[in-house]
């Protein structure tokens, strides 16, 4: 059995940009992901300070734990994003880097995108949960 994705905008309420307002998977397997954080291989927090920098790790980070459950962007079904920020222009950045980065697929579907006081890692300016629906 595989897991049929479909994303929904109905007519009301607003227009998104890049995501839809509804995810339905029709039958199948999910994974929760943990929070992808701006780590390297070491444990290490990548560019402490640097948004970009992050969310390139997040970027690069991501596939590979889809990858391990038989998963790539386009299967999450729905996303958290964390970044450290009270300014819209912060969070737009941050939201528009992240759908033009390989990952960018995952946040076509049901997404939130939250600016927070503070995250796990001194430095750490951004976080992403994914859920995604499993193939077969």
């Amino acid at each position: 059995m595989t897991a049929e994705n479909s994303r929904i905008d109905p007519d009301q309420p607003h227009p998104t940009p890049a995501y839809h307002h509804i995810t339905v998977v029709e039958a199948g397997r999910t994974a929760y992901l943990a929070g992808q954080c701006p780590l390297d291989r070491s444990g290490a927090l990548v560019g402490p300070g640097d948004l970009d920098a992050q969310i390139d790790q997040v970027a690069a980070n991501a596939p590979v734990a889809l990858a391990a459950v038989g998963a790539e962007p386009s299967r999450v079904v729905r996303s958290v994003v964390y970044v450290v920020s009270d300014d819209v222009t912060d969070l737009g950045a941050a939201w528009r880097r992240l759908t033009g980065s390989a990952i960018g697929p995952a946040f076509t579907t049901a997404s939130t995108l939250l600016g927070v006081a503070r995250l796990g890692f001194p430095g750490q300016l951004i976080e992403v949960d994914l859920t995604a629906a499993l193939p077969g």
